[in-house]
């Protein structure tokens, strides 16, 4: 096991959670509950990351970030430092290939919400912070535990986009799935085999997590 591999891949996954979880429930009730001109282009650039190739979503971030990009001088100017090779890059590319595993969960959660008993809250006198704190909340907690879960297992195996935008800099931005893409072409079939197990096991466990929440719930919310 690469400990400072290890280290790396779940900083990020824990940040990324950390990050991803506002924005997520936010864009996710306002998928759910809302009616707007573009709502589908919205979900449509939500689930994008699903369907591009991690290698061409990580070329495309790498470009957005270089010093050349409106995107990468903004962030050099007000930073003083660059985006590509840096933690800093990686946990930006992870918010945006991550988003429909935080985003879609809970927006399915909110879609089982019924609409009355928002309505009924207002009428109670809840504002609709009070409503979303002491009504949905407690009522979409699945979908939020199963997006959390997908987030965080997901972010621990990527590989194509942390690996063009950030590249392989030791104790930086090499994360456990690059360590075990190493070792395979080291010939270091025994080491890359304890990091894939390790892998293999937490994503088991997060699929057991996701499909008992949404077996509780009596039906899934991805």
């Amino acid at each position: 096991m690469e400990w400072t591999a290890l280290s790396v891949s779940l900083r990020l996954a824990l940040a990324t959670c950390l990050l991803l979880l506002p924005l997520g429930l936010w864009l996710g009730r306002a998928l759910a509950t809302r009616h707007f001109r573009g709502k589908a282009l919205c979900e449509a650039l939500v689930a994008l990351p699903l369907v591009m190739p991690p290698t061409v979503l990580g070329f495309y971030l790498m470009l957005a970030f270089g010093a050349e990009a409106p995107f990468g001088a903004l962030w050099q100017r007000l930073t003083g430092g660059g985006l590509n090779f840096t933690f800093g890059g990686i946990l930006l590319a992870s918010l945006v290939v991550n988003l429909p595993f935080a985003v879609q969960p809970i927006q399915r959660a909110f879609e089982g919400v019924p609409p009355h008993l928002r309505e009924a809250a207002w009428c109670s006198g809840l504002s609709p912070w009070q409503t979303l704190w002491r009504i949905e909340l407690p009522l979409v907690w699945p979908g939020v535990i199963s997006a959390l879960a997908l987030t965080f297992a997901h972010t621990l195996g990527e590989f194509g986009v942390i690996l063009m935008v950030g590249g392989a800099i030791d104790g930086e931005t090499r994360t456990l799935a690059i360590a075990i893409y190493d070792r395979v072409q080291a010939f270091d079939e025994s080491g890359a085999a304890v990091m894939s197990a390790m892998l293999l096991t937490v994503s088991f466990v997060t699929i057991g997590v996701v499909y008992g929440l949404a077996r509780s719930r009596g039906g899934p919310h991805v």
